[in-house]
């Protein structure tokens, strides 16, 4: 495990990162794909070129219409057409519900978060948060789908523990001893997908991790540079982001920072778990990795089921 341990952000730290991250005007004023813009044609190209065993793994977690403390709004499911008695001629079913949430696997859009007001690509929350959905950097703009190269980053592996503890955070270090440990490099246009065994976490200790009090271990502020050096074209994992305090940024300097500074692409709690068993099966930390919202106009995310592919 990596000895030095991370720098200490202050407000004005964080508000410097802000600005050194952006992504404004990059790739046109009208630009809603955000670090998307770093797949290219040659990326697909070459993470097609991956696939040797056409093997697939759905990364998404199961939905569930049961409510629980993991789960406060569960996403509502029932049959239309269900009568025994009187059979219709199909069955039929209703689904709806809010993508967002730590239950179940979602992408949120580059207009999912702002920070004071400020959203991807220099446009004002009070212009794109309208009644009837967003105006500017809905999940739609994603629909004709992400397939690029994925690449597994297991930090509970290399730091030799079955998963971290709530107080823990993920910091550059642990990205590069990773990298190192595995033999594997994050590059431009990648897919970064991050375990560090929460799942097994809540399984052991019965505890339910609280990103909003800091009872969750996940990315420190460094790493927001990192991915954006790095050209991460979308990160997700069992973990997002570690509590930060910091009042302006919500204490959430991921969400608040990369998504409406640098427009990244964010996969909220794909199952690592399956991706990281497979993976250290396969001694193979790089797949093609492929997904795509629901297109639907104006929404701030979507359920989605990724695949990785090896």
């Amino acid at each position: 495990m990596p000895e030095s341990g991370p720098k200490e952000y202050t407000e004005d730290d964080l508000l410097e990162l802000f600005d050194r991250v952006s992504n404004t005007g990059r790739w046109g004023d009208d630009d809603e794909l955000g670090t998307l813009n770093y797949i290219t044609p040659e990326k697909r190209v070459a993470a097609a070129k991956l696939v040797a065993l056409g093997e697939t793994l759905s990364l998404a977690r199961p939905l569930s219409t049961e409510q629980t403390p993991a789960n406060p709004s569960p996403p509502v499911h029932f049959m239309v057409a269900a009568s025994r008695a009187n059979p219709s001629a199909s069955a039929l079913d209703y689904f709806g519900g809010a993508p967002h949430g730590r239950a179940f696997t979602h992408l949120d859009a580059v207009a999912h978060n702002n920070f004071e007001g400020r959203v991807y690509n220099g446009r004002r929350a009070e212009d794109v948060y309208q009644p009837k959905g967003l105006t500017f950097g809905s999940s739609f703009a994603q629909r004709h789908g992400i397939f690029t190269r994925g690449v597994l980053l297991d930090i509970a592996r290399t730091r030799g523990v079955p998963y971290l503890e709530p107080d823990q955070g993920v910091t550059v270090s642990d990205l590069e001893a990773a990298e190192q440990a595995q033999g594997v490099r994050v590059e431009s246009g990648d897919v970064l997908l991050l375990h560090i065994g929460y799942l097994e976490f809540e399984r052991a200790t019965g505890r339910y991790g609280n990103i909003f009090t800091g009872q969750f271990a996940g990315l420190t502020p460094d790493t927001i540079e990192w991915l954006h050096e790095r050209e991460v074209a979308v990160y997700g994992g069992d973990c997002i982001e570690q509590n930060h305090p910091s009042e302006r940024f919500n204490h959430l300097p991921l969400h608040r920072i990369a998504i409406p500074s640098m427009g990244l692409i964010l996969v909220d709690y794909p199952d690592v778990e399956s991706l990281a068993a497979r993976c250290a099966e396969l001694a193979r930390w790089e797949f093609l990795f492929t997904m795509a919202p629901i297109a639907l106009p104006k929404a701030t995310g979507s359920f989605i089921n990724p695949i990785a592919v090896f």
